[in-house]
């Protein structure tokens, strides 16, 4: 039988179990502490199961990715259900760690697939760049209002402050999807899809990996942008998306808006629903479904976008 390790991971600490051994240890969350966890997994050879948490599990995970040892990186919101489907309503980092091995168990998690670290890179570049969106919206807000003179100047320096860095940011995706001939070509096979920029392209390659690899089902649940059934005895409700990227789904929302727009074909297709009696926002989930399957179909037969003959 393999062993499953859990690790629950902190600012600090990665806390560890061993579900066949019953074995509970603690690793600093730095180089050191991660080279002495990768030593106690591996001479077992142990499937680890660790929840996405953010900037504390990345480390983790390019160490897990480099040694070449298997895992399951779960949602958090899913753990925690597992644990209090199993009677568990404590939380400690011990407790977390011993059900999240009780969980690969249980559920028999089939391994995350692995990002490149050019892949890993992108990303952080990334969710850095959304930061500095955040930072320009609440500067620009707070510049309207303001109204002493070092106010004013403050927060003009920092819109400014805040472009440049988007310029330096930019320029460094670019230039790491250049440097890689696959990422290149998926690159511009998503830009010449109607309404989808450079930098939602961008987003696509580093939060969907998967893409060309999947089923269009398959890419659907995987944005979150597959309608769910919901139904019990003779009640039927309305089906709705759940689950999947979020961050997939913003970097489509302003694309789908811009192909509703100017793709006559998307825009048919919008105002057929809308006559068909669905609500402008169902409406435009359809229709960044349907962007996200044609992305998966055009990279999957490695061909770009061409407009259907009349």
């Amino acid at each position: 039988m393999q062993d499953v390790i859990g690790i629950d991971v902190s600012k600090s600490t990665l806390d560890a179990y061993c579900s066949t051994r019953g074995e509970f240890r603690q690793f600093a969350n730095a180089a050191g502490g991660l080279a002495s966890l990768f030593r106690w997994a591996s001479s077992s050879g142990g499937f680890i199961v660790f929840e996405a948490s953010g900037a504390y599990h990345r480390d983790l995970e390019r160490m897990l990715t480099r040694r070449g040892l298997t895992f399951a990186k779960v949602n958090p919101r899913q753990a925690r259900r597992f644990a209090e489907a199993m009677g568990r309503v404590a939380k400690t980092d011990r407790l977390d760690a011993e059900m999240l091995a009780r969980m690969g168990s249980a559920l028999q998690l089939k391994p995350t697939q692995t990002r490149s670290e050019t892949l890993a890179d992108l990303r952080e570049l990334l969710v850095f760049r959304r930061g500095l969106i955040k930072d320009r919206t609440a500067a620009r807000t707070r510049l309207k209002t303001a109204r002493q003179a070092m106010l004013r100047r403050l927060l003009t320096q920092r819109v400014g402050q805040v472009e440049r860095q988007l310029a330096r940011v930019d320029a460094a995706m670019k230039a790491i999807v250049a440097s890689n001939p696959d990422l290149a070509d998926r690159l511009e096979i998503l830009v010449s899809i109607p309404g989808i920029s450079t930098t939602s392209a961008m987003a696509l390659l580093a939060d969907m990996p998967e893409l060309g690899a999947l089923s269009g089902k398959q890419a659907a649940a995987l944005a979150g942008l597959a309608p769910i059934s919901r139904q019990s005895g003779q009640w039927q409700g309305h089906e709705r998306i759940q689950g999947g990227s979020h961050s997939v789904r913003q970097a489509l929302f302003m694309p789908t808006l811009c192909a509703i727009q100017h793709n006559h074909a998307v825009r048919s297709k919008f105002e057929e629903l809308v006559r068909a009696g669905k609500p402008r926002k169902v409406a435009v989930t359809a229709v960044m479904r349907k962007l996200v399957v044609l992305a998966n179909a055009l990279i999957r037969d490695g061909r770009k976008w061409a407009p259907e003959p009349t």
